[in-house]
C-alpha cells in the first residue's frame, strides 16, 4: 500500500508567519483574561495528511468525558523524545500508556458492539522559555491485522515503522494539565503552550478496531516538521 501523505509547504509558511508574533504571547498572556484561555484542543488527522495544530479546533470540553482538562500529576513515561521544528519550536514527548475504549475522546461516538477505538497517551512538554504553538507530533500505529477489512485502505504505512503496522485517521486531545501547568493561550486563532508547560495528550482512532489490539499499539513521530526524512521515530512506552 503506498503512502498518500504529502508535504504541506503552504501550512509551513503559515506557521512561519506566526513565528514573529510568538515573542508577544508572554506579554499578552497576562491581559487576555479567562476568555482567551481554553481548556483544551482537538486536532484532526485526515486520511492524507499528518495532524498539526494549524487545523486544531477549540473545544468546550477537552476531557474524555466532556469536562475540562483538569490539573494532574504527570504519569510514568518511557524515555523522552525531543523534537524541534524548522521554526525552532522545541517539544519533549514521553509515551505513557495505550489501550482501547468505547469512547476515548469527548468527540467519539460509541463504538459498535464487539469493537473499540485504539488510543495512546503521552506527555507533551514545551521545552522552551517562551510560548510555542500547541502541536501534536505523535501518531498512533497499530498492526494491520486488528483493522477491519473495510477500513484497511485507510490505514497508512510509514517508512521507519514496522511493515505490519499502519496509522488510521485519528484525533488528538489535551486531557490534563500536568504539574501545575497553565492552560493554553489562544492568539490570532492559534493555540500556544506557555513556557515549560506539560500536557497529557490522548490520541485515538476515528475508526473502531479489534479490541484485542491492546498492548500492541505504538506511538511514532514521522511528520516532516519533526523529522528530516519522514521516517518514523518511536516514542517508547515505559
Amino acid at each position: 500500500m503506498s503512502n498518500s501523505h504529502r508535504p504541506h509547504r503552504r501550512r509551513r509558511r503559515r506557521r512561519k508567519s506566526h513565528a514573529g508574533r510568538i515573542g508577544l504571547a508572554g506579554a499578552l498572556a497576562g491581559v487576555l483574561g479567562v476568555g482567551a484561555v481554553v481548556a483544551g484542543y482537538v486536532a484532526l488527522k485526515p486520511d492524507t495528511e499528518p495532524q498539526t495544530s494549524s487545523n486544531a479546533a477549540v473545544q468546550d470540553g477537552p476531557g474524555p468525558s466532556g469536562g475540562p482538562a483538569e490539573p494532574s500529576d504527570a504519569p510514568r513515561t518511557g524515555p523522552t523524545l525531543s523534537v524541534t521544528t524548522p521554526e525552532g519550536y522545541g517539544y519533549g514527548l514521553g509515551a505513557a500508556r495505550t489501550g482501547t475504549a468505547g469512547k476515548p475522546l469527548s468527540r467519539s461516538t460509541a463504538a459498535p458492539s464487539g469493537t473499540a477505538y485504539a488510543y495512546a497517551e503521552y506527555v507533551l512538554t514545551n521545552n522552551q522559555q517562551q510560548p510555542v504553538l500547541l502541536d501534536f507530533p505523535a501518531d498512533l500505529f497499530l498492526p494491520l491485522k486488528y483493522v477491519p477489512s473495510a477500513a484497511r485502505q485507510r490505514c497508512m504505512p510509514q517508512p521507519g515503522v514496522p511493515k505490519d503496522m499502519c496509522t488510521l485517521p485519528n484525533h488528538s486531545q489535551v486531557i490534563a494539565r500536568l504539574n501545575g501547568s497553565a492552560a493554553p493561550i489562544v492568539q490570532d486563532g492559534d493555540a500556544l503552550m506557555p513556557p515549560g508547560a506539560s500536557y497529557l495528550v490522548r490520541i485515538a482512532t476515528d475508526l473502531p478496531v479489534d479490541p484485542r489490539v491492546g498492548e500492541e499499539i505504538r506511538l511514532y513521530v514521522w511528520n516532516a516538521r519533526f523529522t528530516s526524512d519522514r521516517r518514523g521515530i518511536e516514542v517508547p512506552l515505559p
